[in-house]
């Protein structure tokens, strides 16, 4: 499928990417509850009173008189900003004014988002909340790397429940008043069908096990290289003896595929290191190759089953089109919707 455009007004794939940041994307996704437990409630209440008080004393922005504060847009800046890095993407000086434009722009967007939430009595579960936090938590090895990365991130505890709870609520809303009644007719479907067919091109494959013996191409000595060809080869005169594939690789192989009998599952070209690729596609089902060298070191493989090139069916590729359509329609519905929202709040910015 294509991959969605930037994020300068995405609304939803913003809340995704933001939630990310804290390993807990899929918060969003969780539905939040008209009548929540009044603990729950005041203590959403709470949380915005909070933000507006601290958006107040430094805004970047006020959206209807509750305040983005500098603080705020510095961290969530600064998230994105390292974010982009970890990809391998870089932010030229002469692009961080308007990244930082932008980044304000979706924090807007949010808080517009959210106000209307609110307006319709929609407040996140607690439990959920709890729920999502506890999850993100478990992600991290331990609580020390969980600290490390608050740090790192600038946020608190506080701070992270205080985005899942805006997320639950800025999606429940979303859900229940933009998106729910999105449909995708099957003459769209057979349309996107047709107009993309690279899309549903499915290449050649194999399915193929190997026996591999260790030995670096560039750092083992040519004793060690020695050594591991006598190895390939002991256990390639018991192959020829008749003794069983898949037993020799669990007793001899080095590869971690050695516990499933060496088998590597389906893979297509490109998967796999050139001269591994070319001896398994060369192979017919039930063949096994004489030996493979690689920079990893020496193989025996046997090719188990192919499959031809083909074309995925438009009734198997149906419900992933449906889905990606509705993405797209969802997308478009809310970015609507949020100008008219723009076009009618007194938003004030202080950049």
């Amino acid at each position: 499928m294509k991959k969605y455009r930037n994020m300068r007004i995405v609304p939803l794939c913003l809340m995704i990417l933001m939630l990310s940041c804290y390993a807990c994307a899929s918060a969003a996704g969780d539905k939040a509850k008209d009548a929540p437990p009044e603990a729950a409630e005041k203590k959403t209440e709470a949380a915005s009173a909070e933000k507006q008080k601290a958006g107040e004393k430094d805004p970047a922005a006020l959206v209807n008189g509750t305040g983005i504060s500098r603080a705020e847009l510095d961290k969530e800046y600064n998230r994105l900003t390292q974010r982009f890095q970890q990809q391998g993407k870089m932010i030229g000086e002469d692009q961080k004014e308007e990244f930082r434009k932008n980044v304000l722009d979706n924090l807007i967007n949010r808080e517009l988002l959210f106000q209307e939430g609110e307006k319709k009595g929609i407040t996140a579960d607690e439990k959920a909340v709890d729920a999502r936090f506890a999850e993100l938590k478990q992600q991290m090895p331990d609580e020390a790397s969980f600290e490390k990365m608050l740090t790192q991130m600038g946020v608190s505890e506080a701070d992270i429940r205080n985005e899942i709870e805006r997320g639950m609520v800025i999606q429940d809303f979303i859900d229940q008043n933009l998106t729910a009644g999105i449909k995708i007719s099957d003459a769209e479907i057979k349309e996107f069908y047709d107009a993309n067919p690279d899309y549903f091109k499915k290449p050649e494959q194999v399915k193929a096990s190997h026996i591999l013996i260790k030995a670096d191409s560039v750092k083992d000595d040519e004793t060690a290289k020695k050594e591991a060809r006598s190895k390939i080869r002991e256990v390639q005169e018991k192959l020829k003896k008749g003794e069983d594939f898949a037993e020799l690789a669990k007793s001899h192989s080095q590869c971690p595929s050695a516990s499933k009998g060496g088998d590597l599952g389906y893979f297509g070209k490109g998967r796999m290191v050139k001269p591994f690729e070319e001896a398994a596609f060369t192979l017919k089902p039930g063949e096994t190759s004489d030996i493979v060298v690689t920079q990893f070191g020496y193989h025996l493989i046997r090719v188990t089953e192919k499959k031809e090139a083909s074309v995925v069916p438009l009734e198997e590729a149906k419900n992933k089109i449906a889905e990606h359509l509705k993405k797209q329609k969802s997308i478009e519905t809310v970015n609507q919707y949020i100008e008219k929202l723009k076009s009618a709040a007194k938003i004030e910015t202080f950049l």
